[in-house]
């Protein structure tokens, strides 16, 4: 019998080998740093799945070192913010679009509404700054 998550509880971690690994109930910013503990050995190959909806903006800007993030809209709109080196870049996306966030690049969202965004995310090292 095969176990049932609800990735918006239960993000997923795909690993070296091709390994899929259930994750423990999201709980929080402090969750990150419990969830790098465990996959260190994955260092910058490993990615982190997870699903959330919003019904705000972000009050946060976040920052991935390790590698590339896709941001895939799965319902409503968000307007994806990234600081690149020429500007801010405002990125608008409806549900079945995406956007990559490039490795090292601080972004951030506005909602207006509802959205539901999925993230494969190189999260080792994942940062957080207030917005």
């Amino acid at each position: 019998m095969t176990e049932r998550f609800t990735l918006e509880r239960f993000p997923l971690h795909l690993g070296l080998g091709a390994r899929a690994v259930p994750e423990p109930e999201f709980t929080g910013m402090e969750w990150y740093a419990a969830y790098a503990e465990r996959h260190a050995g994955d260092g910058s190959e490993g990615r982190l799945v997870s699903l959330y909806s919003f019904g705000e903006s972000w009050t946060s800007w976040e920052m991935h070192p390790a590698g590339d993030e896709a941001v895939i809209c799965v319902a409503g709109e968000m307007t994806l913010i990234q600081e690149r080196p020429d500007g801010a870049r405002r990125i608008p996306l409806r549900a079945g679009e995406y956007a990559i966030n490039p490795r090292g690049t601080w972004h951030t969202a506005d909602v207006t509404g509802r959205a539901t965004a999925l993230f494969i995310t190189a999260g080792l090292g994942t940062e957080h700054r207030l917005r």
